[in-house]
């Protein structure tokens, strides 16, 4: 946890030199025009295992072929009924004993996992390397910076890509329920985003819901797809189609 004890002390560097502005007395998101990008962002196809931050563009022809090739992979059948569904069936939220994943039992809960990997400025509780009470984030779904505190927690919201109900459509009612933990604690399904966006999406697929961004539609898609093929589970053909249609050249 040394690691994380650096950014702590870094993160507060930053902030004496920087004040919080920013941190609205309401803890209200400051910005909501386009925002640069963090420089951070990595594209998913750059991070199979997504333990890097960030989802950044796919802009190249060659990636872009690459992103087609990966989503061609996919089984398309169609999506089945909810009958069943609860998201206890996939374990407390944010657990850290969800074995198999990137950074399970590293003593830090998903979300947090999460937003260490993702935000900026961190500020943490007194005492804890662990629990953020305050960063910046760079919303790839919105392209928007977000200045954000604990008080207002549901400003960022964490999505799963592959939407927990979704997925439970799609076959994974018929999982033990292990599997069915590490898919909504594995860090390559989890991206921490902008609440109402979140929100927005529910519990579609690519065919019913796109990010905002155009710019950001193409790495969705493969994040998307990436998160399927690792759990083999099938997409409705819709889902597919759309998600091909992102990654045109």
């Amino acid at each position: 946890m040394h690691s994380f004890r650096a950014a702590a002390v870094a993160a507060a560097a930053v902030l004496l030199v920087s004040g919080c502005e920013g941190f609205g007395e309401d803890g209200s998101s400051a910005g909501s025009g386009p925002a640069a990008s963090d420089g951070r962002a990595v594209s998913p196809l750059k991070n199979p295992e997504g333990t890097k931050p960030g989802l950044a563009p796919v802009t190249t022809d060659a990636d872009r072929a690459a992103a087609r090739s990966l989503i061609a992979r996919l089984t398309a059948k169609g999506r089945g009924p909810k009958t069943g569904y609860d998201r206890d069936k996939f374990g407390y939220a944010w657990m850290d004993t969800a074995d198999g994943v990137p950074l399970a039992r590293n003593g830090c809960d998903t979300r947090n996992d999460l937003i260490r990997r993702d935000g900026q400025n961190l500020r943490f509780r007194s005492g804890s390397d662990c629990v953020v009470i305050a960063m910046t984030l760079h919303d790839p779904y919105t392209g928007t910076a977000i200045e954000w505190r604990k008080q207002q927690a549901s400003e960022v919201q964490i999505d799963h890509v592959v939407p927990l109900s979704y997925s439970w459509q799609m076959g994974s009612s018929r999982w033990a329920k292990s599997k069915r933990e590490q898919l909504a604690n594995d860090v390559l399904n989890l991206i921490p985003v902008q609440g109402r966006a979140n929100s927005a999406k529910g519990d579609s697929g690519p065919a019913s819901w796109l990010p905002p961004d155009k710019r950001i539609r193409c790495a969705y898609a493969v994040r998307f797809a990436q998160v399927s093929l690792k759990y083999g589970l099938p997409v409705t053909t819709a889902d597919e189609a759309m998600m091909l249609k992102q990654c045109e050249g």
